[in-house]
């Protein structure tokens, strides 16, 4: 699914992503956020049904109510409308080391079925095909939040049997749990398809509900691995008029102030 496609239906595959992803958090949570998508996804919430969100950024910033998206986690804007700004050191190690962050948003390059996230090589390590930005705050986020939100747009680069580089532990490569780690892991994996969650005794991913207009099989094909289907599968209740007025209020405001 790509973004023309959706638009027939009257919004993107980004805002599919975005405003599913906003409904997993609730008020008052406190939320590790990153840029782009899961950016797009905390500002809704807060500014739809979790107002008293608390909106973290790796930069330092707690507490921040931006008015337009920030365009890095350094963007001034989240600064200047942050309840209080602390060090790199304090935000992982007192806040989200410290058990203090209750979901944190990650992408990567790679997911497998057990939710094991790469942003390291594709290839051998030794001699990769390609190198990838690196871990940055991701295995600590996985390894410390009392929950994290995967969003990635699936395909079957991304979507594969066994990652490449383990960089950020979901449930272990053989799903053997998260004895060593702090956090809950992944809670769930929102796609531009479909939204997957961890079978709560192994930690595979299940598919739990399709987009609406995509089928099962269209999932299935963009899945590298033979993934489990759930039997009480759904569909994703598509945004509302509310939910993407907001949002492309929000990504309007941010146009207009980064061409100005």
């Amino acid at each position: 699914m790509v973004d023309t496609q959706a638009s027939t239906r009257g919004y993107t595959a980004n805002e599919m992503m975005s405003v599913t992803a906003s409904r997993h958090l609730k008020d008052h949570q406190v939320c590790f956020v990153g840029i782009g998508l899961p950016s797009e996804a905390a500002n809704l919430a807060r500014l739809f049904h979790a107002p008293n969100v608390v909106l973290v950024y790796e930069s330092g910033t707690i507490g921040t109510r931006p008015e337009t998206l920030p365009l890095s986690i350094g963007d001034g804007e989240l600064a200047e409308r942050a309840d209080l700004v602390v060090s790199v050191p304090e935000i992982f190690a007192y806040w989200l080391q410290g058990g203090r962050v209750d979901v944190g948003f990650l992408s990567a390059a790679q997911i497998d079925r057990y939710a094991n996230l790469n942003s390291t090589i594709i290839g051998c390590y030794e001699e990769p095909k390609v190198r990838l930005p690196g871990a940055g705050g991701a295995p600590e986020i996985l390894s410390s939040a009392k929950e994290a939100i995967v969003m990635l747009r699936q395909n079957r680069r991304s979507f594969v049997h066994a990652v490449d580089f383990v960089t950020s532990v979901g449930f272990g490569k053989g799903g053997e749990g998260r004895m060593r780690h702090r956090g809950g892991g992944p809670s769930v994996v929102i796609t531009d398809l479909a939204v997957l969650a961890p079978d709560p005794a192994i930690g595979e991913l299940t598919l739990v509900s399709t987009h609406p207009g995509v089928s099962v099989q269209e999932v299935l094909d963009e899945t590298g691995w033979d993934l489990k289907v759930s039997d009480d599968l759904g569909v994703t209740d598509a945004p509302t008029d509310e939910e993407l007025a907001i949002l492309r209020d929000l990504k309007r405001r941010s146009s207009e102030v980064n061409a100005a």
